[in-house]
């Protein structure tokens, strides 16, 4: 399993949405565990394809306390929700930003499991609410999105700076030795 690289706020490619899986196979089910073993390393408990830069519908969650009991969820559709719940929230793509997003408390799902077989996921509280996150994301939306207009534009300056400082960077410089190698 491989650890991909994770898109952060303000990327534009996080904005994309994402397309339908046309057929689970191989490449599919590689995505589906390189995710996985993203997702956990980066101590997340959500994770769409479209935060690795990948625009297909396909996103793996595991909100068990024990890390081992993994969601995937392939061409995902909410077909019922109901209840309000606001839960505070964080996204692997916005490092280190937290707030009360008001999402349903209930849903049912229908998706393509890994080996491509219909199923349906009925969803509260915690798994509802990562399930709905992260359909977002492969639907071009971010968490931040519902955050107020002030809160947004903070945000935005304060991740635009830090593009800006990450671009200004010099490497550091290496000696005459380590460049011969």
């Amino acid at each position: 399993m491989a650890r991909l690289e994770i898109l952060e706020y303000p990327d534009k490619r996080l904005r994309l949405r994402a397309e339908p899986v046309e057929k689970v196979d191989d490449t599919v089910r590689t995505l589906v565990s390189d995710m996985l073993d993203t997702m956990y390393a980066a101590a997340g408990i959500g994770l769409a394809a479209t935060q690795v830069n990948v625009r297909k519908r396909v996103l793996v969650i595991d909100v068990s306390e024990t890390r081992n009991e993994p969601h995937v969820l392939i061409n995902p559709e909410i077909v019922h929700a109901e209840g309000k719940l606001s839960s505070e929230e964080g996204c692997l793509s916005v490092p280190d930003v937290f707030d009360y997003v008001e999402r349903a408390e209930r849903i049912k799902a229908t998706y393509l499991d890994r080996d491509g077989q219909p199923a349906q996921l009925e969803a509260e509280d915690l798994l509802a609410v990562c399930v709905q996150h992260e359909i977002d994301h492969l639907d071009g939306k971010l968490f931040v999105d519902y955050l107020s207009e002030l809160k947004r534009q903070r945000l935005k300056k304060k991740a635009f700076k830090k593009v800006r400082r990450s671009a200004n960077e010099v490497p550091p410089r290496q000696s005459i030795s380590a460049r011969l190698i």
